[in-house]
C-alpha cells in the first residue's frame, strides 16, 4: 500500500511540475503515472549507483553535500526519462534541475500533508 501510495505523490508531483515549468511537459494527465514510475524506477535501480559513483569520483565531497547531490542525480534521471518514454519532454538540463527540485518540494509537502491525516 505504502508503495502506491508514494507513486501517486510522485505522480501528482509531476503533474504539477508540468504545470507550474514550462520547459517540463507531459503529454496527458495519464503520463504523469507513467513518467512516475518510469523516474521512480530509474531512481530505485541507478540512483544509489549514480550516488556512489559520484562520492568516490568527489573524494566524499558528494556524500557531504548530499543534498545538492540528490538533487543533480534526481535532474540526471529526469532526463533520462525523458529519452525513455514519449509523454515527457525537458528542455534542457536546467529545467531538469528545476524540475527536480519542485517534484522534492511537491512531494514532501504531500507527504507532509498526508501524515496529518487520521
Amino acid at each position: 500500500m505504502r508503495l502506491i501510495v508514494t507513486w501517486l505523490i510522485l505522480s501528482l508531483a509531476v503533474w504539477v511540475t508540468s504545470k507550474v515549468l514550462r520547459g517540463f511537459r507531459i503529454k496527458d494527465g495519464q503520463s504523469a503515472f507513467i513518467v512516475a514510475a518510469i523516474f521512480g524506477l530509474l531512481n530505485f535501480l541507478l540512483g544509489w549507483l549514480i550516488f556512489a559513483v559520484f562520492t568516490v569520483a568527489t573524494l566524499g565531497i558528494a556524500w557531504l553535500l548530499a543534498f545538492i547531490t540528490r538533487w543533480i542525480i534526481n535532474a540526471l534521471l529526469l532526463m533520462l526519462t525523458d529519452k525513455l518514454t514519449d509523454r515527457l519532454k525537458i528542455d534542457s538540463f536546467w529545467w531538469a534541475l528545476g524540475a527536480a527540485f519542485l517534484i522534492a518540494v511537491v512531494g514532501t509537502l504531500a507527504q507532509w500533508l498526508l501524515r496529518g491525516l487520521p
